[in-house]
């Protein structure tokens, strides 16, 4: 009988299994190792160099995220060592762009003309739009680091604004590459890919053409798994922070599959949709209806109340008038002109339960099978 492989992670004796990562067996035992390129259900890349740790016998610090445990192996994840890599990581990073929030620095002069810099080509005077939302900011704060001493890298690439759903910031990008894998290994929409090389490395569609003019579907996969302020939807950039809002959590209507989602609610109002990650059967992921089609919810154009048509004008009517009115209708139609002189059209905007009712009513009440459906979104 095989023995049971055992790693050693900060004085403590944990099993694996072959395939796990140092990561991997990290986090089921609750082992705290902060990353920023790694992404569930894609493969690891290492590229961030974020959760690096000390492994005794290796010359260089490991990336957890991409190297296989092995037995016999002891590892450091908070070593003197490992810290100072990760906050000169993360100093680098807040060097590089446009990150604007608190944490970036404190020295008066340089502050207030990095921040008017920024406002300028954001073209708004508030913080990162991501603020108090973001992952670079979280880890700058546990490792206290700022982008202090360090001359700021100016970005060669302007914000691109022109698709109706996100705004890609260049300036707030740190080329971790989870946009990628999303869009390529778990979407499979293979629209965007890393280009150009060195100081102008760029997250680029085949041709580097905006997104509205390349392969890209919107599913907004992209948005959900980036973790600084590179990648926002467009409505909800400076619009939207995560304290104004409750999460509400609910089924997505537009089709038979059942995605769960979190509706963001600022005042009685849906104001952003994001994927229930963890949770069956999508895991997070949505398409462009589910995740950017929900303006309807709260149109000024929404009938509250039914409309019946008097006197060649369409007036408010209560409900019961409204519904025999309906039926008295159907009635004289089906008797003069038989069940198939009628239709029944029901909504992707409403839920499968409804659109059930729908066609039972049309099948087993009016007697047509006449049914469709309307999908726009």
């Amino acid at each position: 009988m095989e023995s049971q492989r055992s790693i050693t992670i900060n004085g403590n004796r944990l099993s694996f299994s072959p395939g796990e990562t140092i990561l991997d067996v990290a986090k089921r035992n609750s082992i705290d190792i902060p990353t920023l390129c790694h992404l569930k259900r894609a493969l690891p890349s290492g590229v961030c160099r974020v959760c690096v740790v000390e492994v005794t016998g290796a010359r260089n610090l490991l990336p957890a995220c991409a190297t296989p445990a092995a037995d016999f192996m002891e590892v450091q994840t908070e070593s003197a060592k490992v810290v100072e890599a990760r906050r000169l990581i993360i100093k680098l990073m807040l060097s590089s762009g446009n990150h604007n929030c608190a944490i970036t620095g404190s020295d008066t002069t340089d502050w207030t003309r990095f921040q008017l810099s920024v406002h300028k080509d954001d073209n708004n005077d508030d913080l990162c739009p991501v603020w108090g939302d973001c992952r670079l900011q979280d880890l700058a704060y546990r490792y206290q680091v700022s982008a202090d001493g360090l001359e700021r890298l100016p970005c060669p690439y302007p914000m691109e604004t022109v698709n109706p759903f996100i705004v890609r910031d260049f300036s707030r990008c740190v080329q971790c590459g989870r946009c990628v894998q999303a869009c390529n290994e778990i979407q499979v929409n293979n629209a965007i890919d890393f280009g150009y090389q060195s100081s102008r490395t760029k997250i680029i569609t085949p041709g580097d053409r905006p997104l509205k003019d390349s392969d890209c579907v919107f599913c907004g996969e992209c948005v959900q798994v980036c973790p600084v302020g590179a990648l926002v939807e467009k409505n909800a950039r400076y619009n939207v922070r995560q304290w104004d809002v409750k999460k509400v959590k609910t089924t997505c209507s537009y089709c038979g599959v059942g995605c769960q989602l979190y509706l963001h609610v600022r005042d009685g109002h849906v104001v952003k949709v994001t994927g229930a990650e963890g949770s069956l059967p999508n895991d997070g992921n949505l398409c462009v209806k589910g995740r950017f089609g929900f303006d309807f919810i709260n149109s000024s154009e929404r009938l509250t109340r039914p409309l019946i048509r008097k006197d060649g004008e369409l007036k408010e009517a209560g409900w019961d008038e409204a519904l025999n009115l309906v039926a008295q209708r159907l009635g004289t139609i089906k008797d003069q002109h038989g069940p198939d002189s009628i239709g029944v059209l029901t909504s992707a905007r409403i839920t499968n339960e409804e659109n059930y009712l729908a066609q039972k009513f049309a099948r087993a009440v009016v007697k047509t099978n006449n049914v469709d459906h309307c999908a726009r979104l």
